[in-house]
C-alpha cells in the first residue's frame, strides 16, 4: 500500500478508556480528526460516546465512530449493525457524522475460517447501508485483513500497522483512506496514551473528500432548515400510525413537492436509485399505478431516496382498506 502524504491529516481514536478528554487542546495539538468507540456486540454502548460526540463537534474536528463487532454468524452480525445505526441516532444518526461510520472487525474469538469472516463482516455492511442509509467503512489490522475477499474493496479503508513501514498490500485493498500507526501515542489533552492516525492527505482534502453526504453539495442553512422540518414531520408520523393512514394523501403530495424541490437544488447531483432503495421505489410506483406518485426513471438525490425507505418502512405505500 502507498506511504503517507506530505502534510498528512493527523487524528486519533478513542475510547471510554482515555476517560475524559480535552477535545479543544486535542485540536490545538494539531489534530484534524477522532474516531470514538459507539459500541460493540448486539447491547453494548460507550458510556462516554455522546459526551465525546459533542466535545469533538464544539472544537471544531470531524467526527467519525466505530462499533466493534463480537458476531460468530451473519445473523448476529446483522443484529449488531442495526445496535450500531441506533446508537448513532443518539448524536443525530450516521449522516451526522462528518467521516464514514466504521465497522471495527480484527479478531476471531470463535475461531471460524475465512469466508465466515468474510460473510460476516460483509453481512454487517450491507445491513448497515441498508438501515442507515449511509455506507459505512472498513476497520481491521494488515494481517486480519488477508481473511476478507475482493467484494469488501468497494468500502474504504482504516488499517491498522503499528509501524513506520506501510501497510502490505491484501486481497480487496492496495490502498488506505486511514492509517492507525500507533496504539502509544501522546496527545495533548487526553492523559496516558492513545491511537495515532493519518489520512491518506492534508487536512484539506480530508475535509473535501468527506464535505456532504456522497458527494452532495451542502445545504444552505434555509435548506437545512426546510429539511429538518420535514425530518419532524417524518418522525412524528413513526409514532402514530392512525396519524400516518389519516395524512396518507397530504404525505404523498408533500414526497412530489420535495422530489422537486430536491431536483432543482441538485440538479448536478442526481443519481439512479439505489439498492437499498429499490423495494421502496417499486411500492411506491405500485400504490397508484395508473398515476404514480414517483417516476422510477427519473434519477433523484440521496435524500429523497432514504425519505422514501423511512415512508416504505412505515407502510405509507400499503394499500388501506
Amino acid at each position: 500500500m502507498q506511504n503517507r502524504s506530505p502534510n498528512a491529516a493527523e487524528g486519533i481514536d478513542v475510547s471510554r478508556y482515555q476517560g475524559t478528554i480535552d477535545w479543544k487542546r486535542v485540536r490545538a495539538d494539531g489534530k484534524s480528526f477522532a474516531f470514538i468507540k459507539a459500541s460493540q456486540g448486539q447491547r453494548y454502548v460507550d458510556p462516554t460516546f455522546i459526551t465525546n460526540a459533542k466535545g469533538i463537534k464544539a472544537a471544531g474536528l470531524l467526527l467519525g465512530a466505530y462499533h466493534f463487532v463480537d458476531a460468530t454468524n451473519v445473523n448476529a452480525a446483522k443484529a449488531e449493525a442495526r445496535h450500531f445505526a441506533e446508537v448513532l441516532e443518539q448524536v443525530g444518526g450516521a449522516k451526522e457524522l462528518d467521516l464514514p461510520a466504521v465497522m471495527d472487525y480484527e479478531n476471531n474469538p470463535g475461531a471460524l475460517s475465512s469466508a465466515a469472516i468474510h460473510e460476516i463482516a460483509l453481512a454487517f455492511l450491507t445491513e448497515f447501508e441498508r438501515v442507515s442509509g449511509r455506507k459505512p467503512m472498513v476497520y481491521t489490522g494488515n494481517a486480519f485483513a488477508t481473511h476478507f475477499k475482493v467484494p469488501l474493496g468497494s468500502y474504504k479503508l482504516w488499517i491498522a500497522r503499528y509501524s513506520t513501514r506501510v501497510p502490505s498490500d491484501t486481497t480487496p485493498w492496495k490502498l488506505w483512506d486511514f492509517w492507525q500507526y500507533s496504539d502509544s501515542g501522546r496527545v495533548e489533552g487526553i492523559q496516558g496514551p492513545v491511537d495515532l492516525n493519518v489520512y491518506a492527505g492534508t487536512e484539506a482534502e480530508l475535509r473535501q473528500a468527506f464535505a456532504g453526504e456522497e458527494g452532495e453539495e451542502p445545504m444552505t442553512a434555509e435548506e437545512k432548515a426546510a429539511f429538518k422540518t420535514l425530518q419532524q414531520q417524518v418522525a412524528a408520523l413513526e409514532n402514530s400510525k392512525d396519524v400516518l393512514k389519516q395524512t396518507l394523501n397530504e404525505q404523498s403530495a408533500y414526497i412530489k413537492k420535495v422530489d422537486q424541490r430536491v431536483a432543482e437544488l441538485e440538479a448536478r447531483q442526481t443519481m439512479p436509485v439505489p439498492i437499498w432503495a429499490k423495494e421502496a421505489m417499486a411500492a411506491a410506483v405500485a400504490f397508484h399505478p395508473a398515476s404514480p406518485i414517483v417516476d422510477a426513471k427519473l434519477p433523484s438525490s440521496y435524500d429523497f431516496y432514504r425519505l422514501l425507505v423511512v415512508l416504505n418502512r412505515l407502510g405509507v405505500f400499503k394499500a388501506t382498506k
